[in-house]
């Protein structure tokens, strides 16, 4: 084994599975402190930095898998592979988000209530720590599964 084939291999296992593994304790941590009515916005930012770094990573192992090193179309290729990313994956998301808020506004919900009330602080952690467990046991499944698992 040589030193670049070591650093690839360090590159990976740091950014496919420890950063993982540290978002989901940042966002436990940052369920816990937006419970008790602490400030909770460092580690939510913490947690969604280091699911950033792992999907970075993949976006770019992705890209850089497509094309041989010598293609000329290697670029253009890039480029449309992330406008289809981002055509049939973040731009449905956002929609489906922006339906939520508008449902939400309609109904008034936001303004007869607030995220400081207690009552509404608990259940909205109650959702946060059951949304998260189920993304890190969906998660942990994929990885005992190894990569057939994630398409």
């Amino acid at each position: 084994m040589n030193l670049a084939n070591g650093l690839l291999n360090l590159t990976n296992w740091v950014g496919n599975v420890i950063m993982p593994t540290v978002a989901g304790l940042f966002g436990a941590a940052a369920i816990y402190h937006f419970s008790k009515g602490r400030h909770y916005q460092h580690l939510a930012h913490a947690a969604l930095a280091s699911l950033m770094c792992s999907g970075l990573l993949r976006v770019l192992e992705s890209f850089s898998n497509q094309a041989a090193w010598d293609n000329p179309d290697r670029y253009w290729i890039s480029i449309l592979t992330l406008v289809n990313w981002v055509g049939n994956v973040l731009l449905p998301l956002y929609g489906v988000l922006q339906v939520v808020l508008a449902v939400t506004h309609y109904a008034g919900l936001l303004e007869r209530m607030t995220v400081g009330e207690a009552w509404v602080r608990n259940l909205v952690a109650a959702m946060c720590s059951f949304g998260l467990s189920g993304l890190l046991r969906l998660g942990e499944f994929w990885i005992q599964h190894g990569t057939a698992g994630v398409p």
